[in-house]
């Protein structure tokens, strides 16, 4: 996994440590000391990014309106570095992402005079997945190269070197735009330099849903995309096995929380803009809320919840601990 990163100045923390009450809420801790909506919050919450993350943070912000219909939540899904452009230039308070920040968007946030926190709320298998009716099983991460470099890639399944099965359908390609998170990370992972792919496939931008029906309908089509949109559409469609060095893995909960799936198991995240704490009242209260239940409401949508360490980590950050 990626090692974390914390940035944020010693105001900005002083802000975080402000209890969920300072913001004019109830207690977010029950007696028995589980996780609480916090209540009788008002304002506008404009979130933004990875389409990965996006369907996670949704449903958090469903269930914290449940307990505060006054928080008018909006979360789009313009891409992780899509959404860092909003989020540095101050339109967002909080900024979803499948990677962590790069050096380009810290400077672009410094310009914007944006402080942020980088809060992981999940994990994910980047999962690669294939057509029910193609035998392969399992690919390693060099065949995965021979099919999306950027050089010459091989046209059809018979021409990628040492595969499991026999097979010869013609390889048709489905996979994000370079505004995606999961672009990035897959493109450094198989290929070596972050933003390095064959221009020979179907770019389908943020919507994941065309990879699906794109894979689905083609014998010898292949995509990539997170895992909770493969365990959506598991039947119609099948996740390879990565062959990362040590053997093939499938893509799992356990795989990726144990590292053994790699090099495509990676963390997710969320931004939070920490000059917003002193404005934005409900902010906190809901980036509380979405750590404490991240791990519970995760699972219930196809997300790999985080590890206790991991969720003591995220917790402590936006608790300014």
């Amino acid at each position: 996994m990626n090692s974390r990163k914390f940035f944020a100045t010693t105001s900005a923390l002083a802000l975080l440590a402000v209890g969920v009450a300072a913001c004019g809420s109830d207690d977010s801790t029950s007696s028995d000391g589980s996780s609480s909506t916090p209540t009788g919050l008002s304002g506008e919450l404009r979130i933004d990014g990875s389409s990965t993350v996006g369907p996670l943070t949704q449903a958090v912000a469903e269930q914290f309106n449940a307990d505060n219909p006054d928080v008018e939540i909006s979360v789009g899904e313009s891409g992780t570095g899509g959404g860092f452009e909003k989020f540095c230039a101050g339109e967002t308070v909080m900024n979803d992402a499948s990677r962590q920040i790069e050096p380009e968007e810290e400077a672009l946030c410094k310009k914007g005079g944006v402080s942020y926190e980088e809060v992981q709320v999940a994990n994910d298998a980047l999962t690669v997945v294939l057509n029910n009716e193609n035998p392969v099983t399992c690919l390693t991460v060099d065949q995965l190269a021979q099919i999306w470099g950027p050089d010459n890639p091989v046209s059809s399944w018979s021409d990628v070197t040492d595969l499991d099965a026999d097979f010869s359908a013609e390889i048709e390609r489905f996979g994000p735009g370079t505004d995606s998170g999961t672009f990035d990370y897959f493109t450094d992972a198989v290929n070596g330099e972050e933003g390095v792919q064959t221009k020979d496939y179907n770019n389908v931008g943020e919507d994941d849903n065309q990879t699906v029906t794109g894979v689905e309908g083609s014998e010898g089509g292949i995509g990539y995309f997170g895992y909770s949109y493969y365990t959506e559409n598991e039947g119609n469609l099948k996740a390879a096995e990565i062959d990362g060095g040590d053997g093939c893995v499938a893509p799992s909960d356990e795989t990726v929380q144990d590292g053994s799936y790699q090099p495509l198991g990676r963390e997710l995240y969320t931004y939070i803009n920490t000059d917003m704490l002193q404005s934005n009242d409900a902010l906190q209260p809901f980036a509380e809320y979405y750590v404490d239940n991240a791990v519970d409401i995760a699972p219930q949508i196809g997300f790999i919840p985080m590890t206790e360490e991991q969720q003591s980590a995220s917790a402590s950050v936006v608790s300014g601990g």
